[in-house]
């Protein structure tokens, strides 16, 4: 599902709202996610997960094609964590050990 779906189908849920209003709350949710993590901070929705920020330390990576060292610079990258719920939902028609 892209951005735009989920607009259309939470329009589609809720009638009373116009489209344009629910774009600009999801606009405005991903927008408040988004400036939490760049500001380092965590960004936990019960039930769904949890957003927060990875420090990667700088490495010497290769390059696939050429076979060649690279040197990668350390970065932050965003990273999600699944909450129970969400895990639940997921693995409720599996059958057998999830190994937790």
């Amino acid at each position: 599902m892209i951005k735009s779906e989920l607009i259309q189908r939470i329009a589609q849920e809720n009638p009373h709202l116009f489209q344009r209003d629910v774009e600009r709350i999801i606009n405005t949710v991903f927008g408040e996610i988004g400036a939490a993590l760049s500001r380092g901070d965590r960004v936990e929705l019960r039930g769904f997960g949890a957003f927060s920020v990875k420090e990667r330390q700088a490495r010497i990576g290769r390059n696939p094609r050429t076979g060649e060292s690279v040197s990668v610079d350390a970065k932050r990258v965003p990273f999600f964590k699944t909450g129970k719920e969400l895990r639940e939902r997921l693995n409720a028609g599996s059958s057998g050990s999830d190994g937790d």
